[in-house]
């Protein structure tokens, strides 16, 4: 085989109060990715929507993990990609993550599935890095196992798949765009032991919660004292969102990794629904277009496609 076509997931980064730690992939949306062998070591990139995506691999969110990959190799290998991106680079749900991730997801399959999942954590970290500055694996993870999964440690990375019971999931993109590296630079540097110790308690419950199908102390982890207080300035209608989803029963939610994006999870379709009408109300109010999706967990990560799903 030379060619597979793959759908990478969507995901939300931090969970509201697990920052760099947790991430949950979801069903939708998703890119669809084109990816090949070569003859020739070199590296390919097309982009089919119009994105201006940086064709220099080294400066390509799909790039540099294939570099990453190549240099552990040591044998001359090349992947051509055509990225149908319908994850909108700046939208808070892994854009940069799902071209990361996918690319060494199907570079690894076109190559024997030769490196572990973790392996292909580690290089598809490199394609964050060109996003963000900084390496990080809260949505690359889960775009790669699937589900939701805790980052313990990247150096040296110890990722935990963390079970979950059934839960809807509606987000709302603003359409403005928030670049992940400058939503960084705007946290505080230093923070309270207090906001600390209740943010640790909320990781905590949140974990406990997913995992005891717990959606009472899931709601009540879901708070964030330390990322959301700062990030939130940002997201134009942020507060009324939040307050007025929960008020039509959600259980709680906050910012999609660094935003524009905001999700709120629902235990059920009918909640998430009520849900995606109050938020689509809100930015009708202010005059601001929006995309929505009411979509649930996505279990799978990274799936290869029939060769004929672009028919």
């Amino acid at each position: 085989m030379n060619e597979i076509i793959i759908k990478c997931p969507a995901t939300v980064a931090n969970l509201v109060c697990g920052f760099d730690v947790l991430g949950m992939a979801l069903e939708e949306p998703y890119d669809i990715m084109e990816v090949s062998l070569l003859d020739e070591p070199v590296i390919r990139i097309t982009s089919k929507d119009g994105f201006p995506l940086p064709s220099d691999p080294a400066l390509n969110t799909a790039g540099a993990p294939l570099l990453a990959m190549q240099e552990e190799l040591g044998r001359p290998v090349g992947f051509g990609l055509v990225i149908h991106k319908k994850i909108k680079p700046g939208s808070g749900v892994g854009s940069s993550a799902a071209s990361a991730a996918g690319a060494v997801v199907a570079a690894n399959h076109l190559l024997g599935n030769i490196f572990s999942k973790e392996d292909m954590v580690r290089f598809a970290m490199f394609g964050e890095k060109v996003a963000s500055g900084v390496k990080h694996a809260d949505n690359i993870a889960p775009c790669i196992y699937g589900g939701i999964t805790l980052i313990r440690s990247i150096f040296p990375l110890d990722i935990i798949s963390i079970p979950a019971p059934l839960l809807h999931v509606t987000v709302v993109h603003p359409q403005i765009e928030v670049r992940t590296s400058d939503a960084r630079q705007i946290l505080r540097k230093e923070v309270l032991l207090k906001d600390a110790i209740r943010q640790w308690g909320n990781i905590a419950g949140l974990v406990a919660g997913f995992m005891k199908n717990d959606y009472e102390l899931i709601g009540r982890s879901l708070e964030d004292v330390i990322i959301e207080p700062v990030r939130s300035m940002l997201i134009p209608g942020f507060d009324q969102v939040k307050s007025q989803c929960k008020e039509a029963g959600a259980l709680g939610g906050g910012i999609s990794g660094s935003g524009p994006s905001i999700f709120m999870l629902s235990k059920d379709r009918h909640t998430a629904a009520a849900v995606e009408q109050v938020m689509k109300t809100i930015y009708d109010q202010i005059g601001l277009d929006y995309h929505t999706y009411v979509t649930t967990i996505n279990h799978e990560g990274v799936k290869i496609l029939s060769p004929h799903a672009l028919l």
